[in-house]
């Protein structure tokens, strides 16, 4: 080979490394998975909103649990060295408290699976300005994520009040903040959630534009069951699963919008991630009637026994 060619492509492999050149988009993340079943579990902050100071809550309060503590009580109550915070339990984004994150990480031997980021303004609104808030709080998160090594992060759709879901408009947001977080190396989850903006055949569509190994989806295995006749929630979570990539929510009920609890059929839904050769985290949600301690602990043992 000689030497043009030779100095030709070390600058063509130089370029596909920087943000914004060339090959970029051709990079694909490659998280390293444990293997081990309760490695595989975290924790989301989500279930423990009495226990978690939030930005919400009027004052901190003796009773209440700064975000930096939670990993250590979740590895104390549970032996579970991983979690998943809400980002309404963020008091801040700025660089001196996320450090103070980071530092209650590593006292506690802890990491964060994924972050759920929850934001208010629609990909499909029909305000240009609206979706660009969308797509600036979606890269605002992706930030939080690349700072406290968090492998990925949920963007939520929150539904707009001037029209129905729309695919195009949806991808055109979601697009360009996977182009954001491939800089950052940040995988961006969406989660089959509110039925009329999160539905697990609508977000697969959205999937299915963008085609961007940096979108995937998260399956929830309960939030479809609430909405959806069974078989149609099983059948979302299957197209979920085959599009999945870091982060599951592990449910065993959900609630439909009558009051009525539906029982998620676990050795089901295991089977499916096993069928779709998912490797990622399970991030134990619960989100019932009781208490939350017992019935996270309950979630773990049913998602050990599965992955046995």
């Amino acid at each position: 080979m000689n030497l043009a060619r030779r100095k030709f492509l070390k600058s063509a492999a130089a370029s596909a490394a920087l943000p914004g050149l060339g090959l970029l988009e051709e990079r694909k993340p490659d998280v390293p998975f444990p293997s081990g079943a309760r490695e595989r579990i975290a924790v989301a902050s989500y279930p423990f909103r009495e226990v978690v100071l939030g930005r919400r809550d009027s004052s901190a309060g003796p009773s209440k649990m700064p975000l930096k503590e939670f990993a250590a009580h979740v590895r104390a109550k549970f032996e579970v060295r991983r979690i998943e915070p809400w980002s309404a339990h963020f008091l801040s984004q700025e660089p001196a408290y996320l450090e103070e994150i980071a530092n209650g990480l590593a006292r506690a031997g802890c990491s964060i699976a994924n972050i759920a980021a929850d934001g208010e303004n629609s990909f499909y609104a029909r305000d240009p300005a609206v979706r660009g808030r969308a797509v600036s709080f979606g890269k605002s998160w992706i930030d939080t994520a690349a700072r406290l090594k968090s492998p990925g992060v949920r963007i939520n759709l929150p539904g707009g009040r001037d029209g129905k879901p729309d695919q195009a408009l949806v991808a055109e947001g979601l697009k360009q903040v996977a182009e954001y977080a491939a800089t950052k190396n940040v995988v961006v989850h969406l989660e089959n959630d509110n039925p009329t903006s999160e539905d697990p055949f609508f977000l697969v569509a959205v999937l299915d534009q963008v085609q961007s190994p940096w979108l995937r989806a998260l399956p929830d295995f309960g939030n479809s069951l609430a909405a959806l006749p069974a078989e149609r929630a099983y059948a979302g979570l299957d197209q979920m699963f085959a599009r999945a990539y870091g982060i599951s929510h592990a449910k065993d009920s959900a609630t439909t919008a009558g009051g009525a609890v539906v029982s998620v059929d676990m050795p089901r839904v295991f089977a499916l991630a096993k069928k779709h050769h998912y490797r990622g985290f399970f991030s134990m949600e619960w989100d019932s009637e009781g208490d939350p301690y017992a019935g996270t602990a309950r979630l773990i043992k049913t998602t050990l026994e599965n992955l046995s």
